[in-house]
């Protein structure tokens, strides 16, 4: 165990170098490219002219920050590989039991997403990509990911009783046997939820703090586990954050967009499914969660009700705003409401 705490700290003080060295070169460089965040007008059902005038200030910051993690995640994936290759270190980043699912969750979403995203920046307006194309290839990602799971984890280690992690387990009532109902209930989570951490940002601070929040429960979770190498990189993303939420103090200095949402929470779940501890997940992403109900209530509202809304503006932080509470009171707020969701995650944990 020893090893592998000098491995986990190492990378982690790594990580930060690489993000102290390049980060200002990296802000200049998204503005010589004038990679700008787009304030759009148009919603998913009619207008959002009220959501534009709350935010419009907010156009014209450089964004594209999910590039650059996505590139110190896969270089520590090589530091180890190569580290490996010297007999530096014993393992490597790169793991079937631990890592090879998370690190293709984060290079699929990132792909689709790329070019979703670089259509938003410059305007392409015409060849947007649409919902339902985006949404097929998210279910077809989340089929690989899911059979990847079931048929090459699951049957194939022998080192370990994975057998386990075909159950939920549910604290004070019992544990459901999934089997191979587990790949519709995967794929079910993923398509239900995969805007979770989008519809809730917008706002300084707020959902990548939220987010940072749940990755270290989970970087302390798989540790509990002695899931090491899964913990490492849980660690990674995680100071990868940190220093994306340093420059993104109001007034932001730039944005990470679409994608490294998408990705991040995508990659969230399956750590969630590799430690079975799906009600915790559901406990400490409960904020994100909600904010996505509020959005589903304000559309079929709109639908069923001949434009009448629910909320002034959805998701429901940004109704908030509009019926005049500020940005910081937002954000502080839903912080401690995190603060108790941690307890009781904490509690749960400890029960299965």
């Amino acid at each position: 165990m020893n090893s592998y705490l000098i491995q986990i700290f190492s990378f982690w003080i790594a990580t930060f170098l690489i993000w102290y060295l390049i980060i200002p070169y990296y802000i200049d460089f998204l503005k010589k490219l004038k990679l700008w965040k787009q304030i759009r007008e148009e919603a998913l059902v009619w207008k959002a002219m009220e959501f534009f005038k709350l935010h419009k200030d907010k156009a014209w910051t450089p964004t594209m920050w999910w590039a650059i993690i996505l590139a110190i995640i896969f270089l520590m994936v090589i530091v180890s590989l190569w580290l490996q290759h010297f007999h530096i270190t014993n393992n490597s980043l790169l793991n079937q039991k631990e890592t090879y699912l998370c690190l293709f969750t984060l290079a699929t979403v990132w792909f689709l997403w790329l070019v979703d995203d670089y259509m938003n920046i410059k305007w392409i307006w015409k060849k947007w990509l649409s919902a339902r194309f985006k949404m097929f290839w998210l279910i077809v990602f989340a089929l690989l990911w899911s059979m990847w799971f079931y048929y090459k984890l699951w049957w194939n280690l022998t080192d370990i009783n994975w057998d386990y992690l075909k159950t939920l387990k549910i604290p004070f009532w019992w544990a459901f046997q999934l089997w191979v109902y587990f790949i519709p209930f995967f794929i079910f989570i993923i398509i239900a939820s995969a805007n979770s951490v989008n519809i809730t940002d917008w706002l300084d601070w707020l959902a990548w703090w939220l987010l940072l929040f749940a990755y270290s429960v989970y970087a302390y979770i798989s540790y509990d586990q002695w899931l090491f190498l899964l913990s490492t990189l849980c660690l990674v993303i995680i100071w990868s954050l940190i220093a994306f939420l340093w420059y993104n103090v109001k007034p932001a200095e730039f944005y990470m967009w679409d994608v490294w949402s998408l990705a991040l929470w995508a990659n969230l779940w399956i750590i969630a499914v590799l430690t079975n501890t799906i009600t915790v997940f559901l406990i400490v992403t409960a904020i994100f969660i909600l904010e996505t109900i509020s959005v589903i209530i304000q559309i079929t509202s709109k639908k069923l009700r001949k434009w009448k809304k629910v909320f002034r503006i959805a998701p429901f932080h940004h109704h908030l705003e509009a019926i005049g509470w500020s940005e910081e009171k937002v954000v502080f707020r839903m912080w401690l409401i995190w603060i108790v969701l941690s307890v009781v995650w904490i509690i749960v944990y400890q029960l299965q």
